[in-house]
């Protein structure tokens, strides 16, 4: 690759000089309070014209004594701005610090590059590319301007026009590289990095068929643990069968998860496989895998649709136009056929995945912009995992990120994609945030458990009456020993006699 434009080509332009702006208040889905809306300029793009970009704050509610803590956005595509919901389990850190969401290049609220794309995501491969084809040929230069490079250099420049010092950053999946890219490149204006769902830079992050189909083992012998769950027997041999088998009339006989009539277009068997792959980035959903599949093998799709429909808004989530240059030019350009195989061998979804890039990249042909090495960073790094992500499993963080000395490694047992909300962690975050080099006590990680099993269509089961087994056994010895002569020996007055009690057993569990 050498002669290649670097990432870290020392001839790269620096931010463009924001100056702050001003800013409204606004409001956004997921979030309760006021938010402070701006628009940034950042330079201008490929034919002369100014950009500004989407920035919303969640101001400090104490007057923001600590620094700010930015948030990024996965994909890549995904919007920051999509990230608001993500203000609810950190609202303790909201307390002292500015919450600072920044929609990059074409993504969001800034200049959407969606090529069309919604939730009319074709189901076909053939049509998806050909749109994604004539989108290209109409962009223009646009597909050539929009790389990390650029991201990075962007949101420097908000942190300038905000006024901001020194910065801390939050990253989830995608967005972890972009924070590992700006950490290489403006180290001084950062304080330290929380990064969940770790995706290291010289990661072929892409190749995620071995990591799903560890997510799923994983699955697998959860359900096999379970009393419940255990009953619908050797579902993961029926999803196998399942995918290996899958015929027109089934994919064309699929019921749309919302209206129950057979989908429009066909359901091909990508698209199944990539439901269940999806379905293990979350707990929850994964947790209705085993069920589906076991009502699928019988011909009852409906809860198998239903699992697709749960991710139905994802599909318009992602700006693909933004996805496309920035995964085909720093991602897929590093990705052969021989890594493709190795990584699809013996995998529930084998190639499925990354073909949809593979395809892709055939028509939207950017140049490769390879990163440099990662140099040391001594600031303060917090990573998350879940054991079963089904795309950045823990061993990326462990095994890639050797170059960073200061970091503790937080891991949810169970936990899929983005474990940050979930039970102690935003709490152990603010700890970090706080005092970051101060070891973390993350013993409270082992009370975060899978959420339980699907039993049927009406989601899990009752929990079983607890029975006390002290109790079980004295009855048994009074039973076994007062026979029939039981209320004679133990009760000498006639049971007509017996003073009622006056208190009832709570809940009605009486003897």
């Amino acid at each position: 690759m050498a002669g290649l434009f670097s990432f870290g080509a020392l001839a790269e332009p620096g931010p463009a000089e924001a100056t702050a702006t001003a800013s409204e208040t606004c409001y956004a889905d997921g979030w309760s309070e006021s938010l402070r809306c701006y628009r940034v300029p950042v330079g201008a793009d490929s034919a002369g014209d100014q950009v500004t970009l989407s920035v919303l704050v969640a101001p400090a509610v104490n007057g923001g004594q600590h620094e700010p803590l930015y948030l990024l956005a996965g994909g890549p595509g995904q919007a920051a701005s999509d990230l608001v919901r993500l203000l609810n389990p950190l609202r303790k850190l909201n307390r002292g610090r500015d919450i600072v969401m920044v929609d990059r290049r074409g993504g969001g609220r800034s200049d959407a590059f969606d090529c069309g794309f919604g939730a009319e995501t074709p189901n076909n491969i053939e049509l998806m590319t050909a749109q994604l084809a004539a989108c290209y040929i109409n962009a223009g230069e646009r597909p050539l301007s929009i790389n990390s490079r650029q991201t990075v250099e962007d949101l420097e420049s908000v942190r300038r026009a905000l006024g901001h010092e020194r910065i801390s950053l939050w990253g989830g999946s995608w967005g972890t590289r972009t924070a590992l890219l700006y950490q290489q490149w403006y180290p001084d204006s950062l304080q330290s990095l929380v990064l969940d769902g770790v995706a290291p830079i010289d990661t072929k992050v892409f190749l995620a068929a071995s990591a799903a189909e560890s997510a799923l083992q994983e699955l697998e012998q959860a359900c096999s643990e379970d009393p419940v769950c255990a009953g619908f027997g050797d579902w993961r041999n029926q999803l196998d069968n399942l995918l290996a088998n899958w015929s027109d009339a089934q994919a064309s006989s699929f019921p749309d998860p919302f209206t129950g009539r057979p989908s429009e277009e066909p359901v091909e068997t990508w698209m199944l496989a990539g439901a269940v792959r999806t379905a293990l980035y979350d707990p929850a959903a994964a947790a209705q895998l085993p069920y589906a599949v076991s009502e699928a093998s019988r011909g009852n799709y409906a809860p198998l649709s239903g699992i697709l429909g749960l991710f139905a808004d994802m599909e318009g989530a992602m700006s693909l136009g933004l996805t496309y240059s920035v995964a085909c030019a720093e991602e897929m350009n590093r990705v052969d056929a021989a890594d493709i195989a190795r990584d699809a061998e013996g995998t529930f979804i084998g190639d499925m995945f990354i073909r949809i890039f593979v395809e892709g990249c055939k028509v939207w042909p950017v140049p490769p912009r390879p990163y440099d090495a990662p140099e040391p960073r001594d600031h303060p790094v917090l990573l998350i995992s879940g054991t079963a992500d089904p795309i950045t499993p823990p061993e990326y963080a462990d095994e890639q990120l050797a170059y960073l000395p200061n970091q503790q490694h937080l891991v949810v047992q169970g936990g899929g994609h983005i474990n940050s909300p979930r039970g102690c962690v935003p709490d152990l975050i603010l700890q970090f945030l706080d005092q970051p080099g101060t070891p973390l006590d993350d013993g409270c990680l082992a009370d975060i458990r899978r959420p339980p099993f699907a039993a049927g269509a009406f989601g899990p089961a009752l929990m079983p009456e607890q029975s006390i087994p002290e109790a079980e056994s004295m009855l048994a010895q009074e039973d076994s020993a007062g026979g029939a002569d039981e209320s004679s020996a133990e009760h000498p007055e006639p049971l007509e006699q017996r003073e009622t009690p006056t208190e009832e057993v709570a809940g009605g569990d009486q003897p």
